[in-house]
């Protein structure tokens, strides 16, 4: 049986039932993966013709091959078909691990949201934009995204308290310095592209603004030219935090365009007012060769979505990691 490999345009014959991760890693096909459980979100690419199984046990199930995308590490190839994966010079593989970190800061930013700095006991390399999950305690965990760059000697985290939230709610009132953290990680496939010489769309909704500036503080760091449209969507003007990091970012990255957007209450002389998503679609029109990171609130990172395939960027150009606040 035989699949076929885009972009590559490799015919690869494999046995039925296969896993296909393992079908990209036999044939020596640079693939992303990390995590190898189905969490991660890393190893994700494109069914574009025929059907695959995804899961295992009673939990397979057919996939409708029009622009189904699924994780290789959780798939298994069924019948003949084709499969998109990143272009070989987006693969990134930084296997996740485990290490101790120490608390070194907890600082208020807004009346909800806390800077988390951890120094680890070894250095953990990560992608801009990814995430790791942070173990406080057996009882207290929570996936969370870092505000820097690896090469940075500590993590740093943007924690929005969450009313009644179990994990935030230690953070706020237990989490002290100098208390011993469970770093897990790298996680998630919305990284920044290296390659990538185009324009770029950036949409951060409150906390969601940690990856982005993951992000854009990587794309400073590699020297990259693209003009960047970074829209940071908030509530209130309460909620607005972070200026001074953007502010330092344009005077390093000129091509970076910041927009701060807020909801209700905003000052018009410094702030776009409204919901974020309205504000892009009123900015821009023709999207295409677009690449979007996007993070936030799951809401948000549906809403922007749906604005950037229908502007025309490539659903396979749009990235994100939402994160859901339930419990938490």
């Amino acid at each position: 049986m035989d699949i076929l490999v885009k972009p590559l345009n490799r015919v690869i014959q494999v046995a039925p039932g296969a896993n296909l991760l393992k079908v990209l890693q036999d044939a020596q096909v640079p693939m992303s993966y990390s995590c190898m459980a189905g969490r991660c979100g890393t190893c994700r690419c494109r069914v574009i013709d025929g059907e695959v199984m995804e899961g295992v046990g009673d939990q397979q199930r057919p996939l409708d091959g029009d622009e189904s995308f699924v994780l290789a590490c959780q798939t298994y190839v069924t019948e003949p078909c084709t499969i998109e994966v990143p272009e070989p010079d987006e693969v990134v593989v930084h296997p996740p691990r485990i290490v101790k970190a120490t608390v070194v800061t907890i600082e208020d930013m807004t009346h909800d949201i806390k800077r988390l700095v951890l120094r680890p006991a070894k250095p953990v390399e990560f992608s801009p934009g990814q995430y790791v999950q942070l173990h406080f305690t057996k009882d207290h965990a929570r996936p969370y995204s870092m505000a820097g760059l690896s090469r940075d000697d500590a993590f740093e985290f943007h924690v929005r308290l969450v009313p009644e939230g179990r994990v935030t709610g230690y953070i706020a009132r237990d989490l002290a310095v100098g208390d011993a953290v469970k770093v897990i990680g790298p996680l998630g496939s919305a990284y920044l592209r290296r390659k990538h010489d185009g324009p770029i769309l950036c949409v951060a909704g409150g906390t969601g603004l940690a990856p982005i500036l993951s992000i854009v503080r990587g794309a400073v760091a590699l020297d990259m030219r693209n003009p960047i449209h970074l829209y940071f969507g908030v509530r209130s003007p309460r909620d607005i935090y972070g200026l001074s990091w953007l502010e330092q970012l344009q005077r390093e990255h000129p091509a970076l365009t910041v927009h701060v957007v807020v909801a209700s209450g905003g000052n018009t002389a410094t702030q776009r007012c409204g919901l974020v998503t309205d504000v892009i679609e009123q900015d821009h029109g023709d999207l295409t060769g677009w690449r979007a990171y996007l993070c936030g609130s799951p809401p948000m990172v549906e809403a922007a979505t749906v604005v950037a395939r229908r502007k025309g960027v490539d659903a396979g150009h749009i990235y994100a990691d939402a994160f859901y606040t339930q419990g938490t």
